[in-house]
């Protein structure tokens, strides 16, 4: 026989408030919200939809393979600059950079042997004809501007300006001028030793069109040089030097060389950056040229991401090194040629 227990009214409310109390417990250890607590206020955009996690952007492709440069001795100042802050970005890729002329350099690129071709002068009929045979597409790029400077040692005491007369009498072809009092007697009876870039460079071609009338008609006895660095040393040592190369190198070696004045027809002025920006430097001023193989440029990123590199930070560059860069406009209009023709 069961015994049943009558249970008094307080234990019924006892009984009532332990079963809700073990309610609450279980439907929060199931994950359950305590219809207790205060509710959160939404945040803005919020959804029941558990957002997902950023994802991380893609990992910047790391550059490789070797790039070949040749050409112009006055650019390979600012070419050789370039590519040494190429490199501190881009370690995996090796940027060769030689100096063979202007002349030199072309036949390398028409041949297929360069991407890039360095030239202190425009590319010539002969050379845009010998790329073209090879199926060599370009695009020509100005990235400066240089003022042809004429030499003396720190020994010589009594030239400081010639003028362009005296500079055709001393290197014209058929000249008889070979002692400095033949061009003032003032001046020692001393032999001219002359200085001057190989017939492959364009500092000739430029020099001689402009001192002489035609691009490569010159005196040939002189010591000739496509290394800049070679024409330095022989003219600092010689008190009765006189050479030309481009300003760049004088202002690497102002300690070594004195630097003189042309006179044009309207007084004697020395090259400075300032007067080779301002134009009263005369006919010696001259453009500097990057040469780019289209091919290249197209199908070989290291090769692109180096001349988009170049044009980014030609201004700083060619500066440092001496020649003076150009408005920015010019290298807005070169960024246009190369993603014209990257298409």
């Amino acid at each position: 026989m069961r015994i049943i227990r009558k249970i008094a009214p307080w234990q019924r409310l006892g009984l009532v408030l332990l079963v809700g109390l073990l309610a609450v417990g279980i439907a929060t250890a199931c994950g359950g919200e305590d219809p207790t607590a205060t509710p959160r206020p939404a945040t803005s955009g919020s959804t029941d939809t558990e957002a997902p996690a950023p994802t991380e952007p893609p990992a910047k492709q790391e550059l490789s393979g070797e790039i070949e440069i040749d050409g112009s001795s006055t650019v390979f100042p600012v070419t050789a600059a370039v590519a040494e802050e190429f490199r501190k970005e881009h370690g995996g890729v090796q940027v060769n950079v030689g100096f063979s002329g202007t002349g030199g350099g072309f036949k390398r690129f028409a041949a297929g042997e360069t991407a890039i071709s360095d030239a202190s002068r425009p590319i010539k009929d002969s050379e845009k004809e010998a790329a073209e045979a090879n199926g060599i597409e370009y695009i020509e790029l100005k990235i400066g501007t240089d003022g042809l400077s004429v030499m003396v040692s720190l020994e010589n005491d009594f030239v400081d300006c010639l003028s362009v007369e005296q500079l055709h009498e001393i290197w014209k072809p058929e000249s008889t001028v070979n002692n400095w009092n033949q061009i003032n007697p003032d001046w020692p009876d001393n032999k001219i030793n002359l200085y001057g870039p190989g017939t492959d460079s364009g500092t000739f071609d430029y020099f001689t069109e402009e001192i002489n009338g035609e691009a490569k008609v010159s005196r040939a006895d002189y010591t000739a040089s496509e290394d800049d660095n070679v024409l330095v040393r022989g003219i600092a040592g010689d008190r009765n030097a006189l050479g030309y190369f481009g300003y760049a190198y004088y202002a690497e070696n102002a300690d070594k060389l004195k630097v003189i004045g042309v006179d044009h027809g309207e007084g004697c002025v020395v090259p400075s950056p300032e007067t080779i920006e301002d134009g009263s430097y005369g006919k010696l001023s001259r453009p500097l040229f990057i040469y780019v193989d289209v091919d290249a440029l197209k199908n070989r990123p290291e090769v692109a991401a180096f001349v988009d590199f170049f044009l980014d930070n030609a201004t700083a560059l060619v500066r440092e090194v001496g020649y003076i860069p150009e408005a920015p406009s010019v290298y807005d209009e070169g960024r246009a040629k190369v993603a014209a023709a990257k298409q």
